[in-house]
């Protein structure tokens, strides 16, 4: 069964965790005059991702379909999502919508958002942000919730293991250990580090997000510009192109 946690007035994280591969899949939805789901999660997981919905919205009643990038736990079940309420959109980038979206996965075409475009759902204001290659592919974006300055971050502040809904505490640490992991394996290199990430985090930072709400792990609430500087660190740490 998924559970729900409200990380900020009418905003809920939905997850469920995988004890296979010690994971979490968090979906966000805002309560609002035009509800959205932020991640849709893994057919697998589609059962109990509505249910949980279900238990806060009706579904038919669902607005907005937003994801960051082209990758199963980020947007497997738009169509199943689409079905259910009949006048969803799905919002993406404008790359997104033009290479893989429309064509490959939305049953409407979807809303294509420029960078800084605003999507307003009722008291909420979501600014789109292009993020190509951050986490990681060519259409990836993030929205940043304006008004109590969430930043729905997808796969940035990875954090293995079945952890706290939310937390106060440094979570660099947890961060830094999950993605050591994952070079070690066959996901090794599932971030790219390029000419791109050091300056997409820094941007992120100078919003002063209060909240970082990952898609795996806790989410994290207090100095959300320190934690990015300090993820832009780990990544090129771990990451980083070696010195010449």
């Amino acid at each position: 069964m998924a559970k729900i946690t409200e990380i900020a007035p009418d905003l809920f994280r939905i997850t469920t965790f995988v004890a296979p591969f010690n994971i979490q899949f968090s979906q966000f939805l805002v309560r609002d005059e035009q509800p959205l789901l932020f991640h849709t999660g893994p057919r697998a997981r589609f059962p109990e991702v509505k249910a949980a919905v279900a238990s806060l919205i009706d579904p038919q009643t669902l607005r907005w379909i937003g994801f960051s990038h082209f990758e199963s736990d980020e947007c497997a079940t738009v169509p199943e999502w689409q079905q259910l309420a009949s006048h969803s959109e799905v919002v993406c980038s404008v790359v997104g919508k033009m290479v893989s979206v429309d064509d490959c996965l939305a049953l409407r075409p979807a809303k294509a958002m420029a960078d800084g475009e605003v999507l307003e759902t009722g008291r909420y204001r979501f600014r789109f942000l292009a993020t190509p290659h951050v986490p990681h592919c060519w259409e990836a974006g993030l929205l940043f919730e304006e008004t109590e300055r969430t930043l729905l971050c997808s796969d940035l502040f990875h954090q293995d293991g079945d952890v706290e809904p939310m937390t106060e505490s440094n979570v660099i640490d947890r961060c830094r250990k999950t993605l050591v992991s994952y070079q070690q394996g066959p996901l090794a290199n599932y971030v790219p580090y390029c000419s791109v990430t050091d300056t997409t985090l820094h941007r992120l930072a100078v919003l002063q997000p209060k909240r970082l709400a990952t898609m795996h792990g806790s989410v994290y609430v207090g100095d959300g510009s320190k934690a990015l500087h300090d993820l832009a660190a780990v990544w090129r740490e771990v990451l980083g192109p070696l010195p010449l």
